[in-house]
């Protein structure tokens, strides 16, 4: 889909405009984010059902891509790294593509009648490796 031009002369398009609408950010979702996955953060992927992977491509353009199964198919390895199983669907494989170009990404867990969410990022391997297919078997 092109890109229309920008023509709303209420656009915010600065920082410091943007900031000025906001203002401070609430200090305790300050203190929560970590570069490591805390118990109760491993315990919220462990109830979650679902998650949405995001991943860029070469052109810049983002995917957001459902992932599921039951509680807990996306495994704590360490507090630094994470198994997500990939399940057949409609074999696109947007974001896997995404992935070879670019390793970065993002997962925004959820839990259903739960108020909460958990947002994960990093890089991502995609692999092979018979251990880690049999583990992940479904």
């Amino acid at each position: 889909m092109p890109e229309a031009p920008m023509t709303d002369p209420h656009a915010v398009t600065s920082l410091e405009a943007l900031e000025a609408l906001y203002g401070a950010a609430v200090p305790n979702s300050v203190l929560k984010v970590r570069r490591d996955l805390d118990a109760p953060s491993a315990a919220f992927i462990a109830g979650s059902p679902f998650c949405i992977l995001s991943t860029r491509n070469a052109d810049g353009r983002v995917h957001g891509t459902p992932r599921g199964d039951g509680p807990g198919f996306v495994q704590v390895v360490s507090p630094t790294e994470l198994l997500l199983p990939d399940r057949r669907g409609n074999n696109r494989i947007d974001a896997l593509r995404d992935i070879i170009g670019d390793p970065n990404v993002a997962l925004l867990f959820l839990v259903p009648g739960s108020g909460e969410t958990l947002r994960v990022g990093g890089k991502a391997v995609i692999s092979t490796d018979p251990a880690l297919r049999a583990r992940l078997a479904h």
